[in-house]
């Protein structure tokens, strides 16, 4: 099966040595039935011409931001939404640093801003300039906003010197993609259901218990298994959060309106509950609001505990159940215990006291327990990472 073929590609090729390289990329791909437009920065028409990229791609090729025929024929926002991915290759530091700043002053960065395409960087420079603090902070950042990076690559550079740096050869560049559209093509059959964020129970009309979520981890891992093909669904509960796109994304408030559009949207074939669901609801409500007194005794009930009550349904259960612990104390006992008591797959605890990790901060620091006895931790890292790393563990047991 060719996973290229009627695939749409926007290259953009960036002025380094290694510009060269992306025009047999572009014979590679146009060969597996692809069809590539591509962008050339001003400086990468110092290593390549337009007319041999324009042979190889049979295409137009654009360079100029205003350009009028550009403008007239296809817009930056046209030419960013045509694609089915952007490959930007080779990418130089200069680009990568434009992009992690969310520069837009020509017409390769524009379009990459305006895209709401998987944007995939392949980096070509000197090793010190792949080393330095600058960059590698930069490209942490495009990381966290989603880009993907094929490579780079350690060994022999043309400026004569080695190291880490040297762009990826095009063949494998090839491979990397090809497992891409495969995963996108193959999980497309696959459902994916996440909860995410807080739940509150209201206590009168204008108070409210509920919890610290911010929601981050829950929508990171959504937008991953949405960018990985899966057909995904996000019930959130109250955040400040942007809805991702690419989903289904159902709003709720209470720990009942969230178990009610869950049950709805089952069965899927993997679930994360990844929401601080409220354990308790308030018995007495009271619809006028209460007046201040010295003294307040509220009445608690349990709410029905989502994760349980799935993960224990045989006609409702996921082929994959994932439960979510955040913890203060005895971190792996609670998790175990947790993971048995629920019936779940997988139980996946972080600390939350630790407030570089915690409610709120876009890092997590997660441990992964299996229920054949196994963990596994990750390491800190942005809550988009730990999606990422989540999601390609779960991709594996469903395939």
């Amino acid at each position: 099966m060719n996973s290229f073929k009627n695939k749409k590609i926007l290259l953009i090729i960036c002025g380094g040595i290694a510009a060269y390289k992306s025009l047999e990329l572009i014979r590679s791909l146009k060969k597996n039935g692809t069809q590539v437009k591509t962008i050339l920065t001003k400086s990468a028409t110092e290593f390549v011409t337009k007319l041999s990229v324009s042979s190889l791609s049979q295409e137009k090729v654009y360079t100029d931001l205003f350009d009028h025929e550009l403008e007239s024929e296809m817009s930056h926002i046209k030419l960013s939404r045509w694609a089915d991915l952007i490959l930007i290759c080779p990418a130089t530091a200069n680009t990568i640093s434009k992009l992690s700043k969310g520069k837009a002053d020509d017409l390769a960065s524009t379009v990459v801003i305006a895209s709401n395409k998987q944007i995939f960087i392949v980096p070509a420079m000197n090793v010190r300039m792949w080393e330095h603090a600058s960059n590698k902070e930069n490209v942490l950042k495009l990381k966290q906003y989603g880009y993907k990076f094929i490579g780079p690559e350690i060994g022999d550079m043309a400026c004569g010197e080695y190291g880490e740096g040297k762009m990826v050869d095009p063949y494998n560049i090839i491979l990397f993609l090809e497992k891409y559209f495969l995963n996108q093509s193959s999980n497309k059959k696959f459902k994916a259901l996440i909860t995410a964020g807080p739940t509150i129970e209201p206590i009168d009309p204008v108070r409210f218990i509920t919890n610290y979520s911010s929601g981050k981890q829950g929508y990171e891992i959504a937008k991953s298994f949405s960018d990985n093909g899966f057909d995904t669904t996000l019930i959130s509960g109250p955040t400040y959060l942007e809805p991702p796109e690419n989903m289904k994304t159902i709003k709720v408030k209470t720990a009942g309106e969230m178990y009610d559009e869950t049950i709805k949207r089952l069965p899927v074939d993997v679930a994360v509950f990844t929401a601080a669901v409220s354990d308790y609801k308030i018995t007495n409500y009271s619809k006028e609001k209460i007046k201040k007194k010295k003294d307040l005794t509220l009445k608690l009930e349990l709410n029905k505990d989502i994760l349980e009550y799935v993960s224990k349904n045989n006609y409702l259960r996921p082929k994959i159940v994932v439960g979510f612990a955040a913890e203060t104390n005895d971190i792996n006992l609670n998790a175990k215990y947790k993971l048995n008591k629920k019936n779940c797959d997988l139980m996946i605890v972080n600390d939350v006291s630790k407030k570089e990790t915690g409610f709120g901060s876009d890092f997590n620091e997660v441990t992964i327990f299996y229920n054949d006895n196994k963990n596994e931790k990750l390491k800190k890292m942005h809550k988009a990472n730990i999606a990422n790393e989540i999601v390609e563990r779960l991709i594996s047991k469903l395939n």
